[in-house]
């Protein structure tokens, strides 16, 4: 593939702007266990929150090819990033469960919308360089995510009934990207007469789709209690543990700023099976450690592992969607919706009954079903 795309305004104005929805995600899936223990919740509630980012991202998968059609992909992703800060404000100054699911439902819709504008408009704007410049986007994001677990772990170590006003750090960076960023000429969109994309799907488009549903389950399965188990295992304080689980973040600026470039001479294909034996590893080491050096690095590997998965299957989806990325992407949020309602909630029942250590041990199956498919399914990437 390409190994080299020019990093313009147009570059960083879109990694920006999911740089800020991932500083969200990086400090809220992590911090689960400081809202269950502002709420005095069960693991089972606390994990419908992850549920509401999950049924918001499959609402915003039905809602994107409209956005995209009647606004254009640009303009889409400002509205997303709209949404997104108004349910982030929502959610800081709403303490109850009633209140913080529909809020985080909100933050979801806006931050799935980002991603899937972001998704569609460098596939279209990078066309066969797509593959090399969608996974440096996503290395600039994953600064976002890594500051937003670790400041919202520090906050929580300092100021323990703070944490929440941390997030609200991502509010100004969003209006000074808009104010400085956006290019009112490069908005102008003229609805496709034909009308949105839209149509059926070929039978090899929805089992990579349950590839990605398995993807997408075991990263935030690993994301959302990740520092649950390190407090089961290790010991640490639930301020501590949340502050760990930074080592994830870290390994995806790694994975997705340098990988490209390293796995250059694979297949797409080849990346993506690469990338998932690495978290398979990695997650292996986490799970069977007592030690917290050794559940860092472990952490740092799996970050490593899952750095590129999201971009390269969604990248496979688009190959097999017969030249309709945007229904595509569509569809991709589906499976992310799926997999962020279903699988930390899952891994929250499993742990109340069962314990969190045993309740793990439905992430290497994920791991296992996303292998086979992208083994045994494999993609000729066409740009649309």
């Amino acid at each position: 593939m390409p190994n080299t795309f020019h990093r313009g305004r147009f570059f960083w104005i879109i990694a920006t702007q999911t740089a800020i929805v991932n500083f969200y995600l990086g400090g809220f899936g992590p911090a689960q266990s400081l809202l269950r223990a502002d709420q005095g919740t069960s693991l089972t509630v606390a994990g419908l929150h992850g549920t509401a980012l999950g049924v918001a991202a499959i609402a915003a998968g039905y809602a994107f090819p409209h956005f995209a059609h009647r606004f254009g992909r640009t303009r889409s992703g400002w509205i997303g990033l709209t949404i997104f800060s108004t349910g982030l404000i929502i959610f800081v100054i709403s303490p109850p469960v009633f209140l913080t699911l529909p809020a985080t439902f909100i933050t979801g819709f806006g931050t799935s919308i980002v991603i899937n504008a972001m998704l569609t408009s460098m596939n279209h704007h990078y066309g066969k360089a797509a593959e090399f410049a969608i996974p440096k986007a996503n290395g600039v994001s994953s600064v976002g995510f890594v500051l937003g677990t670790a400041m919202i772990g520090t906050i929580a170590v300092i100021f323990p009934s703070l944490w929440r006003v941390g997030l609200l750090l991502a509010i100004p960076v969003a209006i000074a990207v808009f104010a400085l960023g956006r290019d009112k000429e490069s908005e102008d969109h003229v609805p496709d007469e034909a009308g949105r994309q839209s149509g059926k799907l070929s039978g090899v488009f929805w089992i990579s789709w349950i590839g990605l549903v398995a993807c997408i389950a075991s990263e935030f399965a690993v994301s959302f209690w990740a520092a649950a188990l390190l407090k089961d295992r290790v010991g640490s304080s639930a301020a501590i543990s949340t502050a760990a689980v930074t080592a994830i973040g870290f390994g995806m600026i790694i994975g997705r700023w340098y990988g490209p470039n390293i796995f250059r001479r694979l297949s797409l294909d080849g990346q993506l099976l690469l990338a998932i034996s690495i978290q398979f590893l990695g997650f292996v080491a986490f799970w069977f450690s007592h030690l917290m050096p050794i559940s860092l690095i472990s952490l740092f590997t799996i970050g490593l592992g899952v750095s590129i998965q999201f971009a390269l299957a969604s990248i496979r989806l688009i190959a097999f969607s017969d030249g309709r990325p945007d229904l595509a992407i569509g569809r991709s949020s589906f499976a992310a919706g799926v997999a962020i309602a279903a699988a930390p909630f899952l891994l929250g029942v499993l742990g109340d009954n069962f314990g969190i250590s045993r309740a793990y041990i439905m992430v290497p199956v994920l791991i296992a079903i996303s292998f086979v498919i992208v083994k045994f399914i494999p993609s000729n990437p066409v740009q649309a």
